[in-house]
């Protein structure tokens, strides 16, 4: 407990002490300018490359005026400069003209791809009724395919089991083979029936059209009138 105490007493001690002699703290008067401009040497390699520059010369000119020997019309940007202002003045800076123009054809554009869209939209749901039924018709198709293929394995499996005698494992290799075999004859005899049905269909369709041919002649013969 003493030596808190004996600490505390020593730091108001040093504050009262030092408290008065804070006062006599007077900071140094700030530098003065130059009276004359100041131009580097540019032989010296220690001289800064910006006080070499026209920049630092227009500086001079704005502190100390005439004084400083910089002639003002030194000071206006060349027909080069001029022409790089201006460019870069009408890519960053553009007029209120310019900015309304391309804020016009930004909203014309904006609205061309929002009617697109709508139109697109107003098309596809035209067709929604159609794109429906043929989702169903397809779904329909493809369940009648996988219960006729059903319903075909399943006669190709009684076929052979009444072929090998039903006490057979129908997963033998003996029974699968045959069941291929089967299968393949199936598909031969179906690709033929469908070549039969084409050829009988387009001979149909020559008979059709050589029937239609020879009657327009005969058709032409019985309106004719008879010569003079």
């Amino acid at each position: 407990m003493a030596a808190p105490a004996t600490r505390s007493r020593y730091l108001l001690r040093l504050t009262v002490t030092l408290g008065p002699r804070s006062h006599s703290y007077h900071a140094p008067p700030p530098p003065r300018r130059r009276p004359a401009p100041h131009w580097p040497d540019p032989e010296n390699l220690m001289t800064p490359r910006w006080q070499l520059t026209p920049r630092y010369a227009a500086k001079q000119f704005g502190r100390h005026g005439a004084i400083s020997g910089v002639p003002p019309a030194s000071l206006w940007p060349s027909s080069e400069q001029l022409c790089e202002l201006e460019a870069e003045e009408r890519e960053w800076y553009p007029s209120l003209a310019t900015m309304q123009e391309s804020l016009r054809v930004q909203q014309q554009a904006a609205e061309a791809r929002r009617q697109a869209r709508e139109q697109h939209i107003a098309e596809c749901m035209a067709k929604m009724p159609q794109m429906i039924e043929n989702w169903r018709k397809q779904k329909r198709e493809r369940w009648e395919k996988i219960q006729a293929d059903k319903e075909r394995r399943a006669q190709l499996q009684a076929e052979a089991q009444e072929q090998l005698g039903y006490h057979v494992d129908p997963r033998s290799a003996r029974f699968q083979e045959l069941l291929q075999d089967l299968d393949k004859q199936q598909r031969k005899r179906l690709k033929e029936e469908r070549q039969r049905q084409k050829k009988e269909a387009r001979i149909a369709a020559m008979a059709s059209a050589e029937g239609q041919d020879s009657a327009e002649p005969q058709d032409s013969a019985a309106s004719g009138k008879p010569s003079s």
